[in-house]
C-alpha cells in the first residue's frame, strides 16, 4: 500500500442520492444502453449550490460581466476583483462557483494582484445545463484573450485539470497552483460508476461512449500526461484525507512536472483546504516568488 493511501479519508463532498443509485441499478437490469445514456447525462450535469455568506464580500466588491464563448456558444459570468496590472486567474472545480476561492483571492489582493474568476459553463450564472472538460479548457482560452496576460493561475480540482491542459497546449501563465487536482478521466469515471451503485468496470463503457460522442481520447487530457509539457513552476497542493480525489493523483502529477513542488496537508479534505489561511498564504507566497 502506498504510504499516502489512507482508509480514513473524508466522505466525498458530492454524494449520489440513494434514489439515483436505485434508478441506476434498475435501469442497468433493463438495458445497459439506457444506463449509459442516463449516466452520461448525470456525469455532465453539475449541481448548483447556494453561495455561502462568507463568499458574498468578493461578489459584492467585484465587477461582474458576461462574455460570449464562440466555441461553446454559451455566455459565462466573469468577476474582476481588485485592480492591478498583475492578474491571477482562479478556476473553481466541478459544481463550484466564481467566489469559492475567496480566501485566496483576498490574499492576492492584499499583495497587489488583481483576480479574474468565472462561473464555468453550466455553473452558477453562466449559460447551459451540461458541460465537460473541453468546454472548461476553451473557456480559459477565451478569458485569456479578453483579460490576459496573466501572471499566474490557481485551480481547484476540475479547474486545475483545465488549467494544466491549457498550459500544456499554450503557455499562458508564469506559474500555476493546483489544489486537489484530478488526474485520469478514466479513473474519475470508474469512481463515478461505483458511486452510482454500479461496478467500476461500467466506467470503461461510459468512457467509450463519451469518447465516441466527443471524438476524443481521454488519456490525452490526463493531468499527469500534460504535466510533462509544462515548463513553468507548479505548486501541487493536496490533502492526504481528500475523499473526492486520491492523494496519488497529486503524486503522479508532481512526478511528471519539470519544475514542480508538492504540498501535502492532513485533515483539510477537498474543499475546506480552500479556506485555510496558512495554505492561502503559502499559495500567494509561491506566486510572488515566481512572477
Amino acid at each position: 500500500m502506498n504510504e499516502f493511501t489512507s482508509n480514513n479519508k473524508y466522505a466525498p463532498s458530492l454524494k449520489v442520492p440513494i434514489i439515483i443509485q436505485y434508478i441506476s441499478k434498475i435501469l442497468y437490469a433493463i438495458s445497459e444502453k439506457l444506463t449509459i445514456f442516463f449516466a452520461a447525462k448525470l456525469f455532465t450535469t453539475p449541481i448548483s449550490f447556494k453561495r455561502p455568506k462568507r463568499e458574498l464580500g468578493m461578489l459584492q466588491t467585484s465587477q461582474v460581466r458576461k462574455i460570449y464563448l464562440p466555441e461553446n456558444n454559451k455566455k459565462v459570468e466573469i468577476l474582476s476583483y481588485g485592480f492591478s496590472n498583475k492578474k491571477v486567474l482562479l478556476a473553481h472545480g466541478w459544481c463550484g462557483r466564481n467566489t469559492q476561492l475567496f480566501m485566496i483571492a483576498n490574499k492576492l489582493l492584499e499583495n497587489g494582484f488583481m483576480v479574474i474568476s468565472f462561473d464555468g459553463p453550466s455553473h452558477g450564472n453562466s449559460d447551459g445545463k451540461t458541460t465537460n472538460l473541453l468546454e472548461f479548457i476553451s473557456t480559459i482560452k477565451e478569458i485569456n484573450k479578453k483579460f490576459g496576460p496573466f501572471e499566474a493561475a490557481v485551480g481547484h480540482s476540475f479547474g486545475s485539470m483545465s488549467i494544466l491542459n491549457n498550459q500544456a497546449q499554450s503557455s499562458l501563465f508564469k506559474c500555476i497552483v493546483t489544489i486537489g487536482s484530478g488526474d485520469k478521466i478514466s479513473t474519475i469515471l470508474e469512481n463515478f460508476s461505483y458511486n452510482l451503485g454500479l461496478k467500476r468496470k461500467f466506467g470503461k463503457k461510459l468512457q467509450n461512449y463519451l469518447e465516441n460522442k466527443w471524438n476524443i481520447k481521454f488519456d490525452e487530457y490526463a493531468s499527469n500526461k500534460v504535466a510533462k509539457d509544462i515548463d513553468v513552476p507548479v505548486l501541487v497542493v493536496h490533502d492526504s484525507l481528500d475523499g473526492d480525489v486520491d492523494i496519488n493523483c497529486a503524486i503522479n502529477i508532481r512526478q511528471n512536472l519539470k519544475n514542480g513542488k508538492l504540498l501535502i496537508t492532513n485533515g483539510l479534505g477537498h474543499t475546506k483546504i480552500l479556506r485555510n489561511k496558512n495554505i492561502s498564504n503559502r499559495i500567494v507566497n509561491f506566486i510572488k516568488e515566481n512572477t
